[in-house]
């Protein structure tokens, strides 16, 4: 694998839109946002076409997307690249990527939820490992954001390894449309669903958009894998259900024979996802009974959210109590 170098004051990062446009964000998100990453000692600078709609998606054309993302890694100036935020079509760019370009300027690339198809194609690709964090949206958050700066800081600027630790609270709200007006709730912490250890690559994200890559040359090899797998709540109460049958997809793979452990995100109140019905999946499915499994880990499309290395080294001890550490960033 080729790890990207880590962050330092001064470094520049490039904010790019792989899904939907710049141009949906409010003025107030993008200045917090800004100053927010100044203050921590960065540059921030946007690519040429990413405030530009041209599609249903609100997203900007295949070809600006493109030159966008090539011209970010060609910059001998960017060290990072930040996601705007999601969406539904970065799968779209696949065919078009450069992927000997990508290799070949190796520099941090972050974001999650519609990004999970170019994190994972990338590392798939090229062997860079790529990152599931915070968008240049998220940033713009006012309150309830030190926890992701941890995890920013343990994955970007620190070299050492780092455990994942449940964040104190959590919240399902729509931050961006009232900031002073939060819905914070206090975090039940890990839930274990299977005892083990195992050590192995990460790969994963969003389930739904991870599954878009099967049968591709995108995918990647999921074989000794640590799969740290989220879903949404778009499709309301129904995700219980598209999240069994996208799991099950993801087990018929023969790789997927020698997955080493899953690493569950929070599901989203919408979705009605309890442990109880959780556990009812994992126990339909023989091929998890042996492997340690751990949920409610702060990824996903819920507030606050870690940084983890697609392409990384994870290490997962469930006993009596849990334990996550991240090995290799």
């Amino acid at each position: 694998m080729i790890f990207p170098k880590k962050l330092k004051r001064g470094d520049e990062i490039r904010v790019v839109a792989p899904s939907t446009s710049f141009s949906i964000l409010s003025e107030e998100t993008i200045a917090i946002a800004i100053e927010r990453l100044e203050r921590e000692g960065f540059k921030v600078t946007f690519s040429k076409n990413c405030a530009i709609p041209a599609d249903m998606w609100g997203s900007s054309s295949i070809a600006h997307r493109v030159e966008d993302i090539h011209e970010a890694f060609s910059d001998s100036h960017v060290k990072a690249i930040f996601a705007v935020l999601g969406g539904f079509n970065a799968n779209q760019l696949l065919t078009h990527l450069d992927y000997d370009l990508i290799k070949n300027n190796p520099k941090i690339f972050c974001g999650y939820s519609d990004i999970t198809v170019l994190h994972n194609a990338i590392t798939a690709k090229t062997g860079l490992v790529t990152y599931s964090g915070a968008f240049f949206s998220t940033w713009g958050m006012k309150k309830e954001f030190d926890y992701n700066l941890d995890y920013f800081n343990k994955a970007f600027v620190l070299e050492e390894e780092f455990d994942i630790l449940p964040s104190p609270t959590w919240s399902d709200d729509a931050w961006y449309k009232d900031q002073e007006k939060r819905e914070v709730i206090k975090n039940d912490g890990f839930f274990l669903l299977n005892k083990g250890y195992a050590e192995g690559t990460i790969y994963g994200g969003n389930l739904c958009t991870l599954n878009l890559l099967q049968g591709t040359e995108y995918m990647p090899d999921i074989s000794d894998a640590i799969l740290f797998l989220e879903e949404d709540d778009l499709l309301g109460t129904l995700t219980k259900i598209e999240f069994d049958r996208d799991l099950q997809s993801l087990i018929h793979l023969p790789q997927f024979k020698s997955v080493k452990a899953l690493v569950i995100g929070r599901f989203q109140k919408k979705s009605e996802m309890d442990i109880e019905i959780l556990r009812q999946i994992i126990a339909t499915k023989e091929d998890l009974h042996n492997i340690p499994i751990v949920a409610n880990v702060d990824f996903g499309h819920t507030n606050p959210l870690i940084t983890f290395p697609i392409g990384g080294r994870a290490r997962v001890e469930v006993d009596e109590d849990v334990k996550l550490t991240i090995i290799e960033h």
